[in-house]
């Protein structure tokens, strides 16, 4: 979990794969709503007490501020999330949807990458290291999901 220069926060996740479906659903669910804004995370005017827009900036559609659904993705919470292409299901990316009741599928995916950053030859592992820098934020930035992934994990 990279470290945070903020009021509200000492640290923030980065680049956590987000599944192609729950992106694209994402999109699809906002593109006709308002937003003044591509990144939620700074520059709101915060003169009321609550985030307002900036003075002067216009409401457009998402779907102009966020041509496609990665871009909405990667960039309404300044790159905590990157658009997968990995399914639902493949224990590659998080779900942002799913029914409880039919376990956490995010569980698997803390699990994979925690597992991937014990093997990395940083660590004494064989893996290959990750070429791409999302690659090596990713266990890092799943890691704050572990320990409520654990807790859903059945006893045996």
């Amino acid at each position: 979990v990279p470290q945070a220069d903020s009021s509200w926060r000492r640290e923030r996740i980065l680049h956590v794969p987000l599944c192609r479906e729950d992106c694209e659903e994402w999109w699809q669910d906002c593109k006709d709503a308002l937003t003044c804004k591509e990144n939620w995370h700074k520059g709101w005017n915060w003169a009321t007490g609550t985030n307002r827009c900036p003075w002067g900036s216009v409401c457009r559609p998402f779907s102009q501020v966020f041509p496609r659904p990665q871009d909405l993705c990667e960039k309404i919470w300044s790159g905590s999330f990157r658009y997968s292409p990995e399914p639902r299901g493949s224990g590659r990316c998080i779900q942002m949807w799913f029914d409880p009741a039919q376990g956490n599928p995010n569980v698997a995916v803390a699990e994979y990458f925690a597992g991937r950053r014990r093997s990395s030859p940083a660590q004494g592992g064989t893996e290959a290291p990750q070429s791409d820098r999302a690659g090596r934020a990713l266990p890092w930035a799943l890691l704050p999901l572990l320990p409520l992934a654990l807790l859903l994990l059945p006893e045996g």
